[in-house]
């Protein structure tokens, strides 16, 4: 990584040129390497830090966001994170809307930067920790009303294109330059599906040959065709059984892996138990699809993950108990 020779005017900044690690401990007896980019490293603790910056940056560029306008968003945590951090140095409110079956660190943190933190009520059957895609609508309602309310901008990760431009101009040139283009496939978890969309495009336009897998939780892999089982799965930021999400190019996907809870949380303890990686259940989930797909068609081949968020998020959660 290569270090400013001096110092930065701010922590947004210090978003990106994140590290690209190898996996050599964890991927032992397996034919194969995994390079894993270390998003967790951001100032937020994830990727989402990138989309950030990219969206806020877009909407003054293009006159879509007034000096001092309220900035609006549903979030997991991870967005919104991001989101409270660019906001806060560049002076915009921010409301971040999150369902109270998200882990209650992301709240914190959030509130700890500047953020007002909404939090909606989950479906009567739904669980804390598994938040299914009707908890997301009802977010979604209670987002729409807010931005009306106070004549907000959205920073409508789901549908503006800025998400998408952050990982294509960004994060998936970084890896190329880091890995010296030596890539053979991508896994990535699909939540807006973002870094999938903007990565591929850059890989693809580096090497067709690369092949790029979604990764889903298993029981809701609408992605790949399949009837949603298990809506309430435990990985948090993604599966939300969304068939629209308009930044993916079918073009660039090669194929569909699931992964369930059990191989998501044994990946992500592996993580950091033997790589010193402490992340969250979406990156346990990308090395166990990589690890599988290494396994499988991919012997001898650089499987390139994402790690998306810090394990510093999910204390509350089973995932460390």
């Amino acid at each position: 990584m290569q270090l400013p020779n001096k110092p930065l005017t701010s922590a947004i900044e210090a978003i990106g040129n994140t590290p690209l690690i190898e996996l050599s401990r964890i991927t032992k007896g397996v034919n194969g390497r995994i390079l894993a980019k270390l998003e967790n490293l951001n100032p937020g603790y994830s990727k989402k830090d990138r989309i950030a910056r990219r969206i806020i940056a877009d909407a003054e560029a293009g006159g879509e966001l007034s000096p001092g306008q309220t900035v609006v968003e549903l979030t997991s945590g991870n967005t919104g994170t991001g989101l409270a951090i660019v906001c806060g140095i560049k002076g915009y409110p921010f409301v971040a809307v999150m369902s109270k079956g998200n882990s209650i660190e992301r709240a914190r943190m959030m509130s700890a930067l500047g953020a007002e933190v909404v939090l909606v009520d989950q479906l009567p059957a739904s669980v804390p920790g598994q938040v299914s895609g009707g908890d997301l609508e009802l977010v979604e309602q209670e987002t729409r009303r807010i931005v009306e309310e106070r004549s907000a901008f959205r920073a409508d990760q789901f549908r503006l294109r800025s998400n998408f431009r952050a990982h294509y101009l960004q994060t998936g040139p970084e890896i190329i330059q880091q890995s010296g283009g030596q890539i053979d496939i991508f896994c990535d978890f699909i939540g807006t599906g973002g870094s999938f969309a903007g990565c591929t495009a850059a890989f693809k336009e580096h090497n067709s040959e690369i092949k790029c897998f979604i990764v889903e939780p298993q029981g809701a892999a609408i992605l790949a065709g399949e009837a949603v089982t298990y809506p309430n799965h435990r990985i948090q930021g993604g599966g939300y059984a969304m068939r629209d999400l308009p930044m993916i190019n079918p073009e660039h996907v090669d194929g569909y892996r699931s992964v369930s809870d059990d191989h998501a949380i044994h990946m992500a303890r592996k993580l950091a138990k033997e790589e010193g990686i402490f992340a969250g259940f979406s990156s346990g989930a990308n090395v166990a699809a990589a690890m599988d797909l290494l396994r499988d068609a991919f012997k001898d081949k650089t499987a390139v993950v994402l790690i998306c968020d810090s394990g510093l998020k999910y204390l509350s959660t089973d995932l460390w108990l």
